[in-house]
């Protein structure tokens, strides 16, 4: 008994556990922002940059080091790497103006902002993706809920044809063509499903998901997105909020810095020091030297003037400067390329808004002549045929809409992608 119950539980849970997800589009946006694997890898990239800062910073913290230069001095008491025979030595060191080192710290810091630029332009990445993504699927789910009915009422409809052979009131060439197109409705249906199915795969991808974990979509109804009022409008905010031109300008200031920091290489270092030891008789001091003290220290300053940097410094000052007339002109031509991209997606929306608008008029007028047909067919003046061709024509109309309207929001995820209000529509 204790066996059946065990196994029923187990059984149980494998159920609960292969049931797929289900999500709506917002919720799986913000799957998506928490556990995408590459999202979660930029955040790490982003985490190292900012240590790369402290890192950066050390040579200005002081630090102090305690150690020992024990040894026995048999005649002159000689040096143990650099320091005096002693029993304890202690060494504090500390950066106090060094200009190279500073501008290499602002650089660090700037390279941490752009990496943080980046890792905000991975989340918009992602959850554009996401958006598409969910959209492929949600498109296929509702083509194949249409398709599943529409097979449904091809199925009677040859049933009906193949009666009315069979009594003699249709041609064997109606049965052929009703098989025909019930075939094709159920061929559409497996095309469907299949694209549903890949497009939940790849979902479930961007979700961070497991390979054997599933995910479903929800087919529902959105508001509309909010979208820039102008072609000029859609411009500025692409520029103001692409967060690669953001990257290249912080790009450029950190190279600005790094820049710098080359020409500063022949100003004057000044470096404090410390240090402290504890000498002992047994080393021999006082047969060599006039005065012996057990305790001795120091402190003060290290100041370094270059007189003769060579050539390298000019050298790599050149080449930073190099890199930096280039940032510059990159950033000229990605900024064009925004304005540019922005009012090719913003006449997209426009295209896409007026192709939905047809195919919704079609759909309306295919719509009418059914009826006109349904009424005619009751009259008498129409034939079963004829009719079942026009509701054919209607569900192809129907087909048509909805891929008009998940172009059309397909289209102004893209533009509110570019213009930097995509998470802000999402969310």
């Amino acid at each position: 008994m204790q066996r059946v119950v065990v196994v029923a539980l187990l059984f149980s849970s494998c159920l609960v556990w292969a049931q797929p997800r289900t999500v709506t589009l917002r919720q799986a946006v913000e799957l998506a922002l928490q556990q995408n694997p590459e999202l979660r890898m930029a955040r790490l990239e982003e985490s190292k940059a900012v240590e790369a800062v402290r890192v950066a910073r050390d040579p200005f913290e002081p630090k102090v080091a305690v150690g020992s230069g024990l040894a026995y001095s048999s005649g002159f008491p000689m040096s143990i790497e650099g320091s005096t025979p002693s029993i304890i030595q202690a060494q504090a060191t500390k950066y106090v103006f060094n200009r190279p080192q500073t501008h290499l710290v602002a650089s660090v810091r700037e390279a941490a902002r752009g990496a943080a630029i980046g890792t905000a332009a991975k989340r918009e990445e992602i959850a554009h993706q996401t958006a598409v993504t969910y959209l492929e699927a949600e498109r296929a789910a509702r083509t194949a809920e249409f398709l599943r009915r529409q097979v449904d009422g091809l199925a009677r409809v040859a049933e009906a044809v193949r009666a009315r052979v069979s009594e003699g009131r249709e041609l064997p060439l109606e049965a052929k063509r009703a098989e025909l197109d019930l075939a094709r409705a159920r061929q559409r249906l497996l095309a469907a499903e299949n694209e549903r199915l890949n497009a939940e795969r790849m979902l479930g991808a961007l979700l961070g998901l497991d390979a054997d974990e599933t995910v479903r979509v929800t087919v529902e109804e959105r508001a509309g997105w909010v979208l820039p009022e102008s072609e000029e409008a859609c411009a500025e905010q692409a520029v103001a909020g692409s967060k690669e031109l953001r990257r290249l300008q912080s790009a450029l200031t950190a190279k600005g810095f790094e820049l710098n920091a080359e020409k500063a290489a022949k100003l004057p270092r000044v470096d404090l020091v410390a240090q402290y030891s504890l000498l002992g008789r047994y080393n021999n001091y006082e047969d060599f030297f006039s005065k012996f003290q057990r305790h001795n220290g120091q402190f003060g300053v290290a100041v370094q003037i270059p007189l003769f940097a060579g050539p390298g410094v000019e050298a790599r000052t050149a080449q930073a400067a190099a890199e930096v007339a280039r940032l510059r002109l990159q950033l000229q031509a990605v900024r064009n390329r925004v304005v540019n991209e922005a009012r090719r997606l913003y006449q997209q929306v426009k295209q896409a808004e007026a192709a939905r608008d047809v195919a919704r008029l079609d759909l309306e007028v295919t719509r009418e002549q059914l009826s006109v047909l349904l009424a005619r067919m009751d009259e008498g003046r129409a034939s079963f045929r004829e009719v079942e061709q026009a509701r054919m024509a209607e569900d192809e109309k129907w087909m048509a809409f909805l891929e008009a309207n998940y172009a059309l929001e397909a289209a102004r995820l893209d533009l509110l992608k570019q213009t930097g209000d995509l998470l802000a529509a999402l969310r």
